[in-house]
């Protein structure tokens, strides 16, 4: 699946300003992209429980980052996936 990793949060609950040099990439993304599923053992293929729009954690070196138009995605499997945050699009919310 293709995902756009959020940006980090740069502020902390403290108000605390984080340079951009010391933060960590986030762990938090909007899936792009899924593909048709996950082939099974027996030859059956299971969709994928994420769809586009959905929001999500995964681990911080999860994929390899990829650049598309300028833009960069990661490309992960599944099990990286630590939870789904959110199953409608974070465009939506912004709206």
């Amino acid at each position: 699946m293709v995902v756009k990793r959020l940006p980090a949060e740069t502020i902390t609950k403290g108000g605390i300003v984080i340079p951009d040099k010391s933060a960590e990439k986030s762990t938090e993304g909007e899936v792009y992209a899924v593909g048709e599923g996950t082939l099974l053992n027996n030859g059956e293929l299971r969709p994928l429980a994420v769809k586009a729009g959905d929001r999500i954690l995964f681990g911080q070196y999860s994929g390899p980052e990829v650049k598309i138009d300028g833009e960069t995605y990661l490309i992960i499997k599944e099990p990286d996936i630590l939870a789904v945050l959110d199953q409608t699009s974070v465009q939506e919310q912004a709206a």
